[in-house]
């Protein structure tokens, strides 16, 4: 693992960090610390006011000096950054940090991060029954209040619906022996339904076994660190079954209208 891949981007720490994680920075990377305080770019996120995606940027108000010592936000005690929509910067955003022991922790936002990802996942409605896209919304308002091992159990949840729908569409099939699928360990469930289920699900199919790992060992803070990653794990899957969702209505659309231009001609 790289140095920058150990912690939170900037803009990772304001929108995907959950409250009151700690980060804790080595001497040698108390550089990556000053720029979470004195972070100035540019990037895209939700803004509630628009109801849509924008572009921020940092709001500095009075205060635009920027330390360029390293070890300049260490022990500085509560501090805030205030991000603002370039649409219309009276749509702003508030996050409020504080340093102590070369460690970095959110205590405070406004909006939370439910809200700020929420928004992100409405197109996953398309593919999840409604109680399963319910739990999804459930596992990110979790994570946004510190609930790490309870937010897996939910996306466990997601995880097992998607097996049992592909299950389901192949068991009807003349050559499915459902006593070897109902025998077999998850992995080599996922290695039978392989043909019926999204590719980076059958890659990446130790996330279940990291999901029940989270649920029944990891602690409230492990889960919280690796929620984000398997939650664009889910994501990921889910967009490859609205893909394919989306190019069987293409093509039926363009049967349909082939067919009805074969009649006329």
């Amino acid at each position: 693992m790289s140095t920058v891949d150990k912690y939170p981007s900037s803009q990772g720490f304001l929108i995907e960090t959950p409250l009151y994680e700690i980060v804790k920075y080595e001497d040698a990377d108390l550089e990556l610390g000053r720029q979470i305080k004195y972070f100035d770019e540019n990037f895209d996120s939700y803004c509630p006011e628009c109801n849509s995606h924008s572009i921020f940027e940092r709001n500095w108000g009075n205060s635009g000096y920027i330390n360029h010592e390293a070890n300049s936000w260490v022990d500085c005690g509560v501090f805030s950054i205030q991000i603002q929509c370039t649409r219309n910067r009276e749509h702003r955003q508030l996050f409020i940090f504080k340093a102590i022991d070369q460690s970095l922790q959110k205590i405070g936002q406004l909006p939370s991060i439910a809200e700020l990802n929420l928004f992100d996942v409405k197109k996953y409605s398309k593919v999840l029954e409604k109680k399963y896209f319910r739990e999804l919304t459930k596992a990110i308002g979790l994570v946004s209040h510190g609930v790490g091992v309870g937010s897996f159990v939910y996306l466990r949840r997601i995880f097992e619906f998607l097996i049992e729908e592909s299950h389901v569409k192949l068991s009807s099939d003349q050559s499915w022996v459902e006593d070897s699928y109902r025998r077999a360990r998850m992995n080599e469930k996922i290695e039978m339904l392989s043909s019926e289920l999204p590719d980076f699900l059958v890659e990446n199919k130790s996330m279940y076994s990291i999901l029940s790992k989270g649920i029944h060992e990891l602690s409230e803070n492990d889960c919280l660190k690796a929620f984000p990653i398997i939650k664009i794990g889910i994501e990921i899957i889910l967009d490859e079954k609205i893909e394919k969702l989306n190019k069987e209505k293409k093509l039926a659309e363009a049967k349909k209208a082939l067919s009805a231009l074969s009649s006329t001609i």
